[in-house]
């Protein structure tokens, strides 16, 4: 059934999938696509029918556009969204209603839908098989859908999907992490209105760089009044310098070092293989906090026989050889272990997901070559493009003279990284460290109902679970705040999602989580 829904609306990396060489959205898109659609533009709503737990959830899907304005009330840029409102609820301030996006910074928010959490989902591939990597891809109605508890709407930020910047806006009022939470903010406020939800408890939900853009845009939110119930972190990275690999950083490594771990024992590549991988990782965790972290430390004056003693025990945990460990001085960046953990079957592991390998283009070089899109990238960008273009318009029924851009290069180049965090820096350099945590914690300590709850993939190398812990006990939060933060762990990798086997648990958790918090 059609419902079309004119409606003139008002005000209002790095990470993710950014370094994919098949996703949409390249640099000449831009200068070939049609004029702007008109500022005031229309809404399509469907209803449709989804099977939760045995329970049938009818459901409205409306795809449309939100216009931000700035304070002359000219139009600064559309904002897409696909939103699911379950039928029949009376009142709808008891229901929930979650904001979710991607990160990138680039990246559309079709992945997080589509992906898994939303009501249809793409049957993506599994590690090691073509099958679901070329078309017709199979797209099934999604009984691990979050719309089981709670309405949803899947945000597009400025420059990805449908949204775009209008005459009155620019580069600078979107493409940087105030500029961006700022866009975010006023679409949620706009929409609360627009839709009458002030008073239903409201999430957020982001991932990779979607959980940066959830710590900034939290404490934004509560600044203005807006309280939050929780935030969902999937595949989290708030302090930049923990993933960044650079001379004289030992930091990486350390927090790595499980991840590297994990992969390894996916690969059944430790010999003796442990049973029970949390249980293991626990173990890999206090060495690398403990004594590798020391060793580190150490640097150059660390003895050699305590150095073969380290590498001997990094070999046991990553597979790796020992002559290599020592080799590196006991420091294998990402790349390095990505080509060598299955160097003699001559593939790399995906670097999104470890559980994807692919074979080497260039097996000579030192690491993985440039050009390469990564093997979980190259896996399922075919089958997101390709089916949710098929889905907005032949199910959505939502049709666009404009590209939709899964991910924009252009907006990932343009990003402005300077943040000021909200503590004072005592050396004025603050802006210099890149780290959002201090927001997230600013918007704990102004939001007194505000939880959080933090998802991620034992075989992510993109953002290593590790660092979330480390970041989350250097917040500075007091351990009364600290009790309304969650942790959860999953056999899968950057996109939560991409194991059918975890997905019904990642429901299950964020389910119980907004049941707790509503």
């Amino acid at each position: 059934m059609r419902i079309h829904i004119p409606h003139s609306i008002g005000t209002l990396v790095i990470l993710g999938l950014a370094a994919s060489a098949g996703a949409s959205g390249a640099p000449a898109g831009h200068r070939s696509e049609p004029p702007a659609a008109p500022v005031h533009a229309q809404s399509v709503s469907t209803r449709h029918v989804v099977t939760v737990k045995g329970r049938q959830i009818h459901y409205t899907a409306t795809a449309g556009t939100l216009i931000l304005r700035n304070g002359k009330g000219q139009p600064t840029a559309r904002m897409f969204y696909i939103a699911y409102r379950e039928d029949g609820i009376r009142d709808e301030s008891r229901r929930p209603i979650l904001f979710a996006y991607n990160g990138g910074p680039g990246g559309a928010s079709a992945l997080v839908d589509f992906g898994g959490f939303g009501p249809r989902r793409i049957v993506w591939p599994h590690p090691g098989s073509n099958a679901g990597t070329r078309p017709p891809y199979r797209v099934v109605p999604n009984p691990d859908t979050l719309l089981g508890a709670t309405d949803l709407v899947f945000i597009d930020a400025v420059g990805t999907g449908y949204s775009r910047i209008l005459p009155a806006g620019s580069r600078k009022l979107f493409y940087g992490i105030n500029q961006d939470a700022s866009a975010f903010r006023a679409f949620i406020a706009q929409y609360l209105t627009r839709f009458h939800r002030w008073n239903s408890p409201k999430y957020l939900l982001g991932e990779s760089y979607g959980t940066t853009r959830s710590a900034v845009l939290a404490a934004a939110l509560a600044r203005h009044g807006i309280d939050l119930n929780g935030v969902i972190m999937c595949s989290t990275v708030l302090d930049f310098p923990l993933v960044a690999f650079a001379p004289g950083n030992d930091l990486p490594y350390i927090f790595y070092l499980p991840s590297y771990a994990a992969v390894a024992w996916y690969h059944h590549r430790l010999h003796p293989e442990p049973k029970s991988l949390p249980a293991w990782i626990e173990t890999v965790e206090r060495f690398a906090q403990g004594p590798y972290a020391a060793a580190l430390f150490a640097g150059s004056t660390l003895p050699p026989a305590k150095l073969r003693l380290i590498a001997q025990e990094l070999a046991r945990d990553t597979g790796l050889p020992a002559r290599l460990w020592r080799k590196a001085d006991l420091r294998i960046p990402l790349p390095v272990f990505q080509k060598e953990l299955l160097g003699a079957e001559g593939r790399t592991v995906g670097r999104f997901d470890g559980r994807f390998s692919m074979p080497q283009l260039e097996p000579l070089l030192p690491v993985p070559g440039g050009s390469s899109a990564g093997a979980a990238t190259s896996a399922i960008m075919g089958a997101l493009t390709a089916s949710f273009n098929n889905y907005l318009e032949q199910k959505l029924h939502y049709v666009s003279r404009l590209h939709y851009r899964q991910l924009d290069y252009q907006v990932n180049a343009a990003w402005q990284w300077t943040y000021e965090p909200p503590v004072e820096s005592l050396t004025g350099l603050g802006q210099f460290y890149l780290n959002v945590a201090p927001a997230l914690a600013r918007a704990m300590l102004n939001d007194p109902g505000l939880h959080v709850l933090f998802n991620n993939g034992y075989f992510d190398l993109a953002t290593p679970f590790f660092a979330t812990l480390y970041t989350v006990r250097h917040m500075g939060l007091p351990p009364q705040v600290l009790k309304r933060i969650a942790f959860r762990y999953y056999p899968s990798g950057h996109m939560l999602y991409l194991n059918p086997n975890a997905l019904p648990l990642l429901q299950a958790r964020i389910g119980h989580f907004i049941r707790q918090t509503d």
